[in-house]
């Protein structure tokens, strides 16, 4: 699962500006005609009125003013949500937090409506080549999707224990680049704007307790002590003690900012937190609902239609995901048989049907073979896969991204909450390497049969490959902006399945990366995970599943561990529809190649189709079609293969 988005380029401000208001957009170029009149001693020119304008074609008058259009967008992201951009190296901003309070909603949203107004009247009856066609569509559902949401007031519900502020907000020393002392002191004058940053949060959260609009109790668990965390008595009493602090961990004791920093942390801070921790403890969990799908909630059905829409890029109807994910795990559970039969599992030929997927499965979550018990060994075992992951990419691609990554353990403060693991993008230009970032506890959840398929998922040529391409591509940085989570997501779940065809395999189940049946399953258990997940996520949110029969179905058919499928049922609660995108993008990728391979036959390039598929960005899935569809007409017919 990748956390974070990458963002553009904006323009730097004005130094001497008030560094608490964000700077007005710049006003798209326009032509500065002459307009010098001549001095009194000189005869007026023939004819006396300014020479014409240049002419210009209207293509290119087209690509001035949707070049124009497109930086401003993206201009707009990087000033209005800094703490993404200052991720990527962007600087100018890394000194501000978003703003959150009702008007600076409300200006961005009027904002957006304009924009997607003036690109509509821009592109109506326009002939635009390839690439400009790719970057308006992508700004157009970027800016539909985010009014479509607005609606529902997602500003109202900033926090779940796995997401918000008191999540991300501690990872700032790991995630922003402070090599520079212009850099910490952003950093610093960050800490100084917490508290109302903070404040503001929990107003929204008043709002949306107000109007009646609270998230399930059960995602909200362990978010008070989160927030706790970064501000327990020991801190208070000793703050240098505090993650905040830890880029100063270091510094002389006469240094001026490391002491601006220390009261920042002490003063702001860690009070900021235990007011959220209070307020999350004492009155807004004890407000927030019962009742579990997004359906039930104060904005009703509509609200997850929209949300299942946006995450797949798709038309799809929740009814529509729901048996798209009963077909899937039909197949899948299908195959599982088969590596059952190739295992050694001493009761595969005794048993038969539900009763030996139940004994296998209770076989994979209980046998000590399958668990480390030192998180060393862990980390050390996702290394290996990685090295040789890396060894096969050259077959598999013909472009690789220049970014290193590693992988490194999940912090302990998030990790009780938390999936197996992450991908954390990182950044050229802020000299920030990507990172897998494993979950270590316990350890006796985290099953190694798993590890082949999360490595190739959450790394190589999963999230980091094809995030680092993205920001490492030559086209519009608009197209690091939209979040297309079907693209993303459905490209990694397609990457564990590369895994069949490396080291010498065919793509056949038991070969590759996929050394024995326990890993092989691990991978089959892997997608009939995100199979389920349209199941469970559309059971949930528009057919009224309970939370206890969603972990009983993941529980039948995955071998996902008992802790690991809880916090799994907890993420779709808490995050509706999100969920929907991995199956219904990754069937999408997989359709893509075989429509290339049956047309193009031999002439069909592995390494060429992925690197067009990688190319441009994260798409919209109908936009891949489209770009898959136009490569194999370059290429040509070709024998049967």
């Amino acid at each position: 699962m990748a956390n974070g988005t990458a963002v553009g380029f904006p323009a730097q401000p004005d130094p001497q500006a008030d560094p608490n208001q964000v700077p007005k957009p710049a006003a798209p170029a326009v032509p500065d005609w002459p307009t010098r009149a001549p001095a009194r001693d000189e005869p007026p020119s023939q004819p006396d009125t300014p020479p014409p304008p240049p002419q210009t074609s209207p293509d290119a008058a087209f690509s001035l003013a949707l070049t124009a259009i497109l930086d401003e967008h993206v201009e707009w992201v990087a000033r209005e949500f800094p703490e993404q951009s200052s991720k990527g190296g962007d600087d100018r901003y890394a000194h501000l937090l978003t703003d959150v309070t009702p008007a600076a909603v409300e200006r961005r949203l009027a904002e957006v409506r304009d924009r997607l107004d003036r690109l509509r009247a821009l592109t109506a009856g326009a002939t635009p080549t390839e690439d400009q066609s790719i970057d308006a569509r992508i700004l157009e559902l970027d800016l539909e999707y985010r009014l479509a949401d607005a609606p529902y007031y997602p500003e109202q519900l900033p926090v779940t224990a796995r997401a918000g502020v008191q999540v991300w907000l501690p990872q700032l020393p790991e995630s922003v680049p402070l090599d520079t002392t212009a850099r910490r002191e952003s950093y610093v004058r960050r800490l100084e704007a917490m508290g109302e940053h903070l404040d503001a949060q929990v107003a929204q959260m008043r709002a949306g307790m107000a109007a009646g609009r609270v998230p399930p109790r059960v995602v909200m668990l362990g978010s008070a002590e989160q927030a706790l965390a970064h501000a327990t008595p020991e801190l208070k009493a000793s703050p240098q003690g505090s993650r905040f602090y830890t880029p100063f961990a270091a510094a002389p004791a006469d240094d001026a900012l490391a002491a601006r920093a220390l009261a920042a942390v002490r003063d702001v801070v860690i009070p900021a937190f235990d007011r959220l921790g209070v307020f999350l403890r004492d009155e807004y969990i004890p407000a927030c609902r019962e009742t579990l799908g997004e359906s039930s909630g104060v904005d009703g059905p509509a609200s997850y239609a929209v949300k299942v829409r946006l995450f797949t890029t798709t038309d799809l109807t929740p009814q529509q995901v729901h048996e798209t994910g009963l077909s899937e795990v039909a197949r899948l559970r299908a195959e599982m048989f088969t590596v059952i039969a190739r295992s050694d599992f001493p009761d595969r030929d005794r048993l038969a049907g539900d009763e030996l997927m139940r004994a296998f499965l209770r076989y994979l979550r209980t046998d000590p073979r399958f668990y480390y018990t030192d998180k060393e060994d862990l980390l050390r075992g996702y290394r290996d896969i990685a090295k040789r992951v890396d060894a096969e990419l050259p077959r598999f691609f013909g472009r690789l991204p220049r970014l290193p990554y590693g992988v490194r353990e999940l912090p302990a403060f998030m990790a009780p909450a938390s999936p197996p693991a992450y991908y954390y993008p990182g950044s050229l230009d802020a000299g920030l390497a990507g990172n897998m970032v494993a979950n270590t506890y316990r350890l006796d959840q985290r099953p190694t049969y798993d590890m082949v398929a999360l490595t190739l998922h959450e790394a190589c040529p999963g999230h980091h490959l094809q995030i680092a391409l993205a920001q490492e591509a030559q086209g519009h940085p608009v197209r690091t902006i939209a979040d297309f989570t079907a693209f993303v997501e459905g490209w990694a779940l397609y990457a564990e399945r590369l895994g069949l065809e490396m080291e010498g395999g065919t793509g056949r189940g038991g070969e590759g990366l996929y050394r024995d049946p326990y890993d092989d399953f691990g991978r089959l258990s892997f997608e009939m995970w995100r199979a389920c997940r349209l199941v469970v996520d559309t059971g949930i949110h528009a057919l009224g599943w309970s939370r206890q029969q969603a972990i009983d179905y993941m529980l039948a058919h995955t071998a996902l561990a008992p802790l690991a499928v809880e916090r799994e049922v907890d993420r779709y609660i808490g995050w509706p529809g999100q969920a929907t995108a991995y199956k219904i993008g990754e069937l999408r990728v997989s359709a893509t190649r075989r429509r290339a391979e049956a047309a193009l036959g031999a002439r069909f390039n592995l390494r060429e189709f992925h690197d067009v598929v990688l190319a441009a960005g994260a798409t919209p899935l109908d936009v891949l079609d489209e770009r898959v569809d136009r490569w194999i007409a370059s290429r040509g017919a070709g024998e049967p293969r």
